[in-house]
């Protein structure tokens, strides 16, 4: 007779991955191949922020397979963005530029501090800036004179900025700086 207190194993509660999982499962189901290479049908890239309330697709009417997405937290043109809009220009064609911040942003509220504090907690400093902003229109500003400067963008006169409203989810295009 053992005397360990060994329970059953209780099973094992579904993860928000494993959810996803099993969507896609049932979306691979009825998926069909579209029949279209990376190069994206309107040539646009859209560079905006990650967060959730922000459907690009339905709020600018794109479809699958129009245009270039780069997300990222607040929209804010760095590097790596930068990188993205390269490749997305030199090899797959695109011409013009979309950027999108919009209203009651997180980066708002966020410092600089948030990297001081996260390399107190880690032991290591990031090696990228924080980008956060008090202002979305000048940052979006800010972000267009980014993509109009770049020496690594070939496509630089369609640059065009702008503020989602998250409560009436209307754009409101932001002129570049003089």
């Amino acid at each position: 007779m053992s005397t360990s207190a060994h329970s059953p194993a209780e099973p094992a509660v579904p993860t928000v991955t494993d959810r996803l999982v099993e969507a896609n499962g049932r979306y691979a189901s009825e998926f069909t191949d579209p029949g279209m290479d990376a190069k994206p049908v309107l040539r646009v890239a859209v560079v905006a922020c990650m967060d959730a309330r922000l459907d690009l697709h339905k709020a600018l009417g794109l479809a699958l397979g129009d245009c270039h997405t780069i997300r990222n937290a607040g929209g804010v043109v760095t590097d790596d963005v930068i990188r993205s809009l390269s490749i997305s220009q030199r090899a797959l064609g695109t011409r013009s530029v979309i950027l999108i911040h919009h209203t009651n942003c997180g980066m708002e509220s966020i410092t600089e501090e948030f990297r001081q504090e996260l390399e107190m907690e880690v032991g290591q400093r990031p090696a990228w800036a924080v980008e956060a902003y008090k202002d979305a229109d000048q940052d979006v500003r800010q972000s267009m004179q980014r993509v109009r400067t770049s020496p690594f963008l070939l496509h630089t006169d369609d640059v065009r900025g702008f503020v989602f409203d998250v409560t009436t989810g209307l754009l409101r295009e932001i002129p570049p700086a003089v």
